[in-house]
């Protein structure tokens, strides 16, 4: 849905950067707005490490942005998660321009 956009993520990293704090505070707009909504927060991560390891980073970057929606109002009922790893790649070169699109939680939204 093009109104909840994703946020994206530093190498190796699950910390909400400054643009993922403006792009979860407009997420945060929309859901407020529109309650009659579910969320899928999905965490994922570029082809770099093992599969074990970007399957824990990607639970714990939707873990975060699922955390920073509830502490700021958002009804975690209304919140799933769950991590692909590197196993769904947004973009399939090979390089850090692509791997930055990859390094990322992604929403998926569905109507009650």
């Amino acid at each position: 849905m093009a109104a909840v956009k994703d946020i994206f993520f530093d190498f190796d990293k699950f910390e909400i950067r400054a643009d993922g704090r403006a792009a979860l505070d407009a997420n945060l707009d929309w859901l407020k707005t529109n309650a009659s909504y579910l969320v899928l927060i999905e965490g994922h991560c570029d082809e770099r490490g093992t599969n074990e390891y970007n399957i824990a980073l990607g639970e714990h970057r939707a873990r975060v942005t699922k955390q920073y929606l509830v502490a700021n109002g958002i009804d975690g009922t209304r919140l799933a998660t769950v991590s692909y790893g590197k196993e769904r790649p947004f973009c399939t070169e090979r390089t850090e321009a692509c791997w930055q699109l990859n390094r990322r939680s992604h929403f998926l939204v569905k109507q009650r």
